[in-house]
């Protein structure tokens, strides 16, 4: 025995051999052996398997089965009802509840099936992992980063076996049940995603207020509208508009309309202005103007932005955001700028009592230019 092979306190020498099996208490506390898991921490606490009802009986397997399948189809009914509701319920529709007071009934019933489709997954698969899938604890030991080539075999036999165990092939019902809530559930998710860009366009682009009111066949009267100022929310006589003068104006009638309309305040906005009939070199926009007052769009054709700026000595009219700069005298056409098309133009006259009305709506699609957009 040499100094290597001994540990000494109070001259007691006490061996400890490579493979000794015991371990000696130096000092405070400190333990010194051959490094051996004490007894107390050979089993970490892993608890012995504890068979289940469906690991014994096929009947109680079917019980859990229909359990599980049951807690999906409530998720597929929940995302079914949001659906519903999305497109159903008036936004602006209230209702009241004990407790809550007056709420909006669209996002408290979207809110309660979004719950139930969220619950029916989450609660469908916990009862699912607690009486179908194994629950046997696994210690994988410690390996190279790479496995034998044996192991790895051995891996895809383990993924093999577990979708025997977890009943996903023998069980068609979970299968089926699951694969249909996951896969609506996505519906709620991208939903309100694809709802939030606004409504389809359909003719919302190609019609304004200028059109009028749509009539019970569907149709709209495209009938004469006075101009009025905005925001006096007064109409404008043709001999009030002078040369240099601008005027931004809204269709007859629509000042009067409640806050939601702003989308189609937006799209009616029109500046009218007066040029010399010398000045004006598109033969169109004398047919469509009256004695050199011409109305065009006020919302710019690049990204929509309202063109506000008149000069008077160029006739140029241009958009703040991005320099976009038009013509009035030749159209309105771009001459410098973002912007690809020129403002559509209102065709205007005047009524018997000398004020500012539309022959018409605009013949083309307010606002961005789009790739369904013509030109009268």
């Amino acid at each position: 025995m040499n100094e290597q092979d001994s540990h000494s306190t109070g001259g007691e020498v006490t061996p400890t051999g490579e493979f000794g099996s015991s371990a000696v208490r130096l000092d405070e506390g400190h333990v010194v052996g051959d490094g051996g898991i004490p007894e107390r921490f050979e089993n970490p606490g892993f608890a012995p398997h504890i068979h289940r009802g469906a690991d014994l009986d096929e009947v109680a397997a079917k019980r859990a089965e229909r359990s599980v399948g049951g807690l999906f189809v409530i998720s597929i009914l929940g995302t079914l009802g949001f659906i519903v509701a999305y497109f159903a319920i008036d936004e602006r529709v209230t209702m009241f509840v004990p407790g809550i007071g007056q709420t909006n009934a669209l996002h408290l019933v979207l809110g309660v099936t979004m719950a139930a489709s969220l619950l029916g997954i989450g609660f469908g698969a916990v009862q699912w992992a607690k009486t179908l899938m194994p629950d046997e604890e696994e210690v994988e030991m410690r390996h190279p980063m790479r496995s034998a080539d044996e192991h790895r075999e051995g891996f895809v036999a383990i993924l093999g076996d577990g979708a025997e165990t977890s009943h996903l092939n023998r069980r068609p019902l979970i299968k089926y049940a699951m694969g249909g809530a996951l896969g609506l559930f996505a519906v709620p998710v991208v939903l309100p995603l694809i709802g939030g860009l606004g409504p389809m366009p359909g003719d919302a682009l190609s019609v304004t207020f200028w059109n009028g009111e749509k009539e019970e066949d569907g149709k709209y009267p495209n009938k004469p509208l006075r101009l009025m100022r905005d925001p006096q929310n007064t109409p404008i006589k043709a001999s009030e508009v002078t040369i240099g003068s601008v005027f931004h104006v809204m269709p007859e009638g629509l000042l009067d309309l409640e806050h939601h309309l702003l989308e189609e305040k937006g799209k009616a906005a029109v500046l009218v202005m007066r040029l010399d009939p010398d000045d004006i070199k598109s033969q169109k926009e004398k047919d469509w103007g009256h004695q050199g007052i011409v109305a065009y769009s006020k919302i710019c054709t690049h990204v929509g932005c309202p063109v506000g700026l008149y000069e008077q000595q160029t006739h140029h009219l241009l958009c703040p955001c991005h320099q976009s700069t038009f013509d009035v005298t030749q159209d309105c056409k771009v001459i410098f700028g973002p912007a690809k098309r020129p403002l559509p133009q209102l065709p205007i006259t005047v009524d018997d009592e000398g004020y500012l009305i539309s022959k018409g709506p605009f013949k083309e699609a307010t606002g961005p230019s789009f790739w369904e957009r013509g030109s009268a």
